[in-house]
């Protein structure tokens, strides 16, 4: 009788463990089919509004709504999923179309209904401050109920006042998030590092940090950054040390090139070359061949800051060797190796650019023409002027600045006057021209003595708004007398 019944549990045990397999077989492949099938129906959507982002992208002109399409997908009968619409505000915001951005915002609650959260919230305010303005994102931010107002509301408020460089508004709402315990992370802490640095107030800047070293509030490669620039704006020599020898020990973080950068600046400008050319090596030894042409760029330039020529044409041949070079690059490689009054290097960069160039920008043959002006090449900076109008180019303000006084050393007052009066016509409403471009012809004129040719640009200038008739006056009296107080007049 016991061996039966023994017989019986050990079937009863076999058949309980072969159905609670079953079970747990099916429960599984139930939870494995139930995944995939989320995981193409996520595929399938996002597909489906990758065409409406299709759609949308044209559409760069701000003043042409993205509401009407938006209205047209849904009419044809698809779908929309907010995840996806959340990653295109995201795209638009990267390439800087707020308005089209803010408009998908308001779009997603007004006629789909979607519940935001707060980080919605935080987005869309930013997106109102960039589009409509501080007074309508502080509208914005009132009516947010305050049960939702958190740190991403909060911190996205405070950016926009820095943004504004509004300090008193800024640290307003700093002591705000202090008092509701939102002040607690370094991203709240670095956008008001940032507008004291941007304000020069460093010892502002020295007591937040001393706040969040008291709150144990470790700072990020974005606090260094702004409290090493900080030092290397005011030469601080010592202070540049410290904060690259912390940054290097910092385990936690990743050493970035940019460090080193700013510390090389900041030495150059203190006068201390032999350790900017340790710290632009630093910079090397952390850039691939591959790396942004931005990091190249500054390494040229502060090879030529430090009067290292053979650095700057090594550094280029290696940039042009692993990299697709950008007219941002060639902009920057021609002022540096015209530093060392290198005109044949020079030369041969902007053949170099030409010969490849789709699309011919004046600023980087401007260089070259400034140059020659300088050195009294007039006839090589006219023909240059020429080849480039052939090519496509169009001179600009400054290309027309620059001849201006090289006619004017060449005694050709007449055909200076002229190509000056060109000038201030091509600048249309651009910004004014440096008072240099034009003073210096003034100054020319008056140790010539030719009374008329000065009287003549004054008047222009005043003509073309450049000068008020207060400053006229001045200059005209100046001249009538012989003095040569040209600088400073506004």
């Amino acid at each position: 009788m016991q061996m039966k019944l023994v017989r019986l549990l050990t079937i009863l045990g076999s058949v309980s463990s072969q159905i609670s397999h079953r079970n747990v077989s099916s429960i599984s492949s139930y939870s494995t089919a139930t995944e995939n099938l989320r995981s193409k129906w996520r595929r399938r959507m996002s597909n489906s509004m990758n065409a409406l982002f299709r759609r949308i992208s044209p559409l760069g002109d701000p003043k042409v709504s993205i509401v009407p399409m938006l209205d047209q997908w849904v009419q044809e009968g698809r779908a929309v999923d907010k995840v996806q619409l959340r990653d295109f505000i995201k795209r638009l915001r990267s390439f800087r179309r707020y308005t089209h951005a803010l408009q998908m915002s308001m779009w997603m609650t007004d006629n789909r209904y979607i519940i935001f959260n707060a980080g919605d919230m935080a987005i869309r305010l930013d997106l109102i401050h960039k589009v409509k303005g501080i007074e309508q994102a502080e509208n914005y931010f009132n009516n947010i109920p305050i049960q939702l107002r958190g740190i991403e509301v909060y911190t996205s408020l405070l950016n926009s006042y820095v943004n504004e460089k509004s300090l008193e508004k800024a640290e307003a709402t700093m002591q705000k998030m202090r008092d509701l315990a939102l002040a607690k992370y370094p991203l709240v802490y670095n956008s008001l590092l940032k507008l004291y640095y941007q304000n020069e107030n460093y010892e502002k800047l020295d007591s937040l940090m001393h706040e969040m070293e008291d709150k144990g509030i470790a700072c990020n490669k974005v606090t260094f950054g702004i409290r090493l620039s900080a030092y290397a704006a005011t030469c601080d020599v010592k202070g540049i040390e410290d904060t690259v020898t912390l940054i290097e020990s910092d385990s936690s973080g990743v050493l970035e090139w940019e460090t080193y950068f700013i510390a090389a600046s900041g030495y150059v400008k203190a006068g201390f070359l032999d350790k900017a050319l340790s710290m632009l090596k630093k910079v090397e030894g952390l850039i691939t061949n591959k790396a942004s042409s931005k990091a190249y760029d500054y390494l040229i330039t502060q090879y030529a800051a430090c009067g290292k020529k053979d650095e700057v044409l090594r550094l280029w041949e290696l940039y042009k060797k692993n990299n697709k070079v950008l007219n941002r690059s060639y902009i920057c490689v021609m002022p540096s190796i015209l530093k060392f009054d290198d005109i044949e290097s020079a030369e041969k960069v902007l053949q170099e650019w030409e010969s490849q160039c789709e699309h011919y920008d004046i600023r980087i043959p401007n260089f070259l023409i400034a140059a020659y002006c300088r050195k009294g090449l007039l006839q090589k900076a006219e023909t240059l002027i020429k080849r480039a109008t052939l090519k496509g180019g169009k001179p600009d303000a400054w290309t027309w600045f620059y001849i201006v006084t090289a006619y004017l050393r060449d005694g050709q007052t007449e055909k200076a006057v002229d190509t000056l009066e060109e000038a201030l016509v091509v600048r249309g409403d651009q910004r004014k021209p440096n008072e240099e471009s034009w003073t210096d012809s003034l100054e020319y004129l008056k140790e010539k003595g030719d009374l008329e040719g000065a009287e003549k640009i004054i008047k222009l200038l005043r003509d073309k708004d450049i000068i008020c008739v207060g400053v006229q006056d001045r200059l005209l009296n100046n001249v009538r007398v012989g003095k040569s107080n040209f600088d400073a007049i506004n």
